[in-house]
């Protein structure tokens, strides 16, 4: 894959992202010694985020204690984030970082593991300016703002699509009261690297990179569609604690075949026209019928 041709500025970014061979080798999965810089030039730098910029914030390390306690948590089968490990100061310093660059949004949990995944893929100061223009997505920043009403509207057009894909599925999840709420968010929130194993993750996040939002939403109706026959069986509670873990074994082709078989098309409308139509008709008391009591809180 030629980088230098990717690099020519957005217009050219955007016709070869449209070709067919190249998106055909982006949903193959990227080669791990490109996939960091496309990741980064894929998602830009509207925020004009200069590498100094970076630099300088990332010495502006926060003291938040949850910071740390997450840290903790990321990737602990790594011992790399962990204290004592060869990454633990970096992540420590990125999150920190973004914290001071955008205080009206803090951090939030779930945050590490994004950081975390592009500082394995990127030198600190290109992960610090993609790791902010990424969460300043429209998707990403509802959900890390925790804009309720802007949320159910997300899940309110996830729920059409689920219930077109998945009917016996989506049916046996109403009548557990399983709501999207109680697994998209952490999902979203992690970009799916908490879930996940990392591999597969990387897998998605190369599509997220490619087609956007509504490939985060086509990845969980893809994991539903794999897991469909064990989920059938289940009921609420061993759904969440499913749904929060999937399986160590899972291999990124069989997850890949599921998305395929995912038709992200509803009465001839795309996801961002579904979405576009449910923020206009304002459709949100029918989401609050179906989301959780703590989310309408």
């Amino acid at each position: 894959m030629d980088l230098s041709r990717i690099s020519g500025g957005r217009s050219n970014r955007a016709v070869l992202k449209g070709t067919r061979r190249v998106r055909e080798l982006w949903w193959q999965g990227l080669p791990p010694g490109v996939r960091g810089r496309v990741w980064s030039l894929a998602i830009g730098n509207e925020l004009n985020i200069t590498p100094d910029g970076g630099a300088s914030l990332a010495d502006r390390e926060s003291s938040l204690d949850l910071i740390k306690l997450d840290i903790s948590r990321t990737f602990p089968s790594l011992f790399i984030f962990q204290k004592g490990g060869p990454y633990h100061d970096l992540l420590h310093s990125v999150l920190g970082a973004y914290t001071c660059y955008r205080p009206d949004i803090g951090y939030v949990q779930g945050m590490s593991f994004i950081a975390a995944v592009l500082i394995l893929n990127l030198e600190e100061a290109e992960a610090f300016i993609t790791f902010a223009n990424l969460l300043n997505k429209p998707c990403q920043m509802a959900f890390f703002r925790v804009d309720h009403e802007l949320m159910l509207k997300y899940f309110t057009s996830f729920e059409i699509f689920f219930e077109e894909n998945l009917p016996r599925l989506f049916g046996h999840f109403q009548t557990n009261s399983l709501t999207p709420d109680l697994y998209l968010i952490d999902w979203i929130f992690t970009l799916y690297s908490k879930s996940l194993p990392l591999d597969v993750a990387c897998r998605v996040w190369d599509v997220f990179c490619r087609d956007g939002e509504e490939s985060l939403f086509r990845t969980g109706l893809g994991i539903l569609r794999l897991y469909e026959d064990v989920l059938m069986q289940m009921d609420f509670i061993h759904i969440a604690q499913f749904l929060t873990r999937l399986p160590d074994d899972l291999q990124p082709q069989t997850l890949f075949t599921a998305m395929a078989n995912t038709h992200m098309i509803s009465r001839n409308r795309r996801w961002a026209q579904v979405f576009s139509a449910v923020m206009k008709d304002g459709n949100i008391k029918e989401a609050e019928k179906s989301s959780s009591p703590a989310l309408r809180s």
